[in-house]
């Protein structure tokens, strides 16, 4: 007999995204007001540091320095404690930041929502499919080369502290505030291929979710196909946002599995697909996105009350540096 999840799962799953991709709306509209006042335009408002999410490059200097060191990067602490909370996510419950969190995500989802009533959707042959898969990886391959491998602790604490960096959210904010005519081409592609491809940036371009699924591939959770029970209908497989063939596994260990249980929720026999663990035996499905969601908030609760949260920079420091970010360049290493 299915669950009240599984038979409501992908409307249980709209509701978790949408509610993380409120917020970030309200992060991003909290930093425009921000953003505003340092340039002289308003009322001041705090900088909420949740804006940090966007800045994954300086959050992976921060988590090797963090590595080595074992201090906090000053500057945006909460985008590293925002891919720490990730990275684990990935190695206890799958891609269930990609899955369950991420406002990208939420987005790939209600495209793929809307074009599957709408019959629109196009899948790739297996071949291309895996060669596409591949930038995402050599995107990923290229940073941690630069910054991994590349850039000592000391090259990348005197990065950390540039104006560059400090000004990193500022530069991104006038990205989509005043977007070139390339970039304006670039989004528009992006969200229109995104109803024929579904998940076409996670699946294609995404590195910090290429880093994820590397991860991923040693998470303990994994979607369990009774090949006794299987009646080869291939629901599963037309579902699944990361283009798997799930119905051709047995167990799905694929660095392109979100976490999101759209298969085992789709599935017309109940005992086909299930959510397995260490010992082999069906778990409740619910248990994924509840790991997912309270590890998370562990994250940052943890790093609220151990100040490790909000950046140790003044915001007369942030209103000096985002009033001439314009002529600020990269800092070459």
């Amino acid at each position: 007999m299915r669950t009240y999840f599984t038979t409501n799962l992908s409307a249980i799953r709209r509701t978790v995204q949408a509610s993380f991709g409120l917020f970030t709306l309200y992060v991003g509209f909290q930093f425009f007001q921000f953003y505003q006042w340092a340039m002289g335009q308003g009322a001041y408002v705090p900088r909420p540091p949740a804006v940090e999410a966007f800045l994954p490059i300086s959050a992976l200097m921060g988590l090797k320095r963090f590595v080595y060191t074992g201090e906090f990067d000053p500057v945006h602490p909460a985008g590293l404690v925002i891919l720490m909370a990730a990275l684990s996510i990935s190695l206890l419950a799958r891609k269930g930041f990609c899955g369950w969190i991420c406002p990208v995500g939420f987005a790939s989802h209600l495209a793929q929502w809307l074009s599957g009533k709408l019959h629109i959707q196009f899948r790739l042959p297996n071949w291309l499919s895996f060669l596409l898969s591949g930038f995402k990886y050599i995107l990923l391959a290229f940073f941690l080369y630069v910054i991994v491998w590349s850039m000592d602790v000391a090259a990348i604490t005197s990065f950390l502290q540039t104006p560059y960096n400090v000004g990193a959210d500022a530069k991104m904010l006038q990205f989509f505030l005043a977007p070139s005519t390339i970039t304006i081409f670039v989004l528009s592609f992006l969200v229109v291929v995104s109803f024929f491809l579904t998940n076409f940036w996670c699946r294609f371009l995404c590195p910090y979710g290429a880093l994820l699924g590397l991860v991923a591939y040693f998470s303990p959770l994994t979607i369990h196909r009774d090949a006794a029970q299987c009646i080869s209908c291939q629901k599963c497989d037309r579902q699944c946002p990361g283009g798997i063939r799930v119905s051709q596994k047995t167990n799905v260990r694929s660095p392109e599995c979100i976490g999101c249980l759209e298969c085992i929720a789709v599935c017309p026999k109940e005992k086909c697909l299930s959510l397995r663990g260490p010992a082999k035996s069906p778990l409740a499905a619910w248990l994924l996105p509840a790991v997912t969601v309270a590890v998370f908030l562990a994250f940052w609760v943890l790093a609220l009350f151990s100040g490790h949260w909000h950046s140790k920079v003044s915001p007369e420091i942030f209103r000096q540096i985002y009033q001439m970010v314009e002529d600020i360049s990269h800092p070459a290493y």
